[in-house]
Order: structure tokens, then sequence, then C-alpha cells
């Protein structure tokens, strides 16, 4: 699909979607590595937006970035 202004919520909804899906499969991996033994930990400390009244924090690891691949791939051959 061509990115035009129409479309442009579908590839941030894609893009928020994948972020989220890759960070969470990439903890699950990690711990089930853990479990297993191996010790794998990949990740960068937690980035976000603090306003005092609202705070937002997301933990950046390699399933982050898959996740936003992932997102804009569905977005192109959606």
């Amino acid at each position: 699909m061509k990115l035009s202004k129409k479309n442009r919520s579908f590839l941030f909804t894609f893009i928020g979607l994948g972020i989220l899906i890759g960070s969470l499969g990439w903890e699950v991996l990690e711990r089930a590595l853990s479990q297993a033994g191996v010790n794998l930990a990949l990740g960068i400390g937690p980035v976000g937006l603090d306003l005092t009244v609202f705070s937002f924090s997301l933990l950046i690891n390699p399933g982050t970035l898959f996740g936003i691949a992932g997102g804009i791939l569905l977005f192109r051959f959606f």
C-alpha cells in the first residue's frame, strides 16, 4: 500500500502493534531461554515519557526492532 494522508494512521497502528508484539514476544523468548539455562539479556533500559501525572516507558530490545520492521512490511503488503 502506498503511503498517503488517508492511510497514515494505518501505518502508525501497524508500527505500534509491531512494537508491542515484538517487545512482548522477545521478553517471552528471553524468559523461556532463562528457564532452559541460557542467559540472554539484550536490551536497553526503559525509554519513555514522564509528565508527573502521566508516565509511559518501554523497554527496547531486538524484538522491538523486528516488530517495527514487521509493521512496515505488513503495511506495504496489505
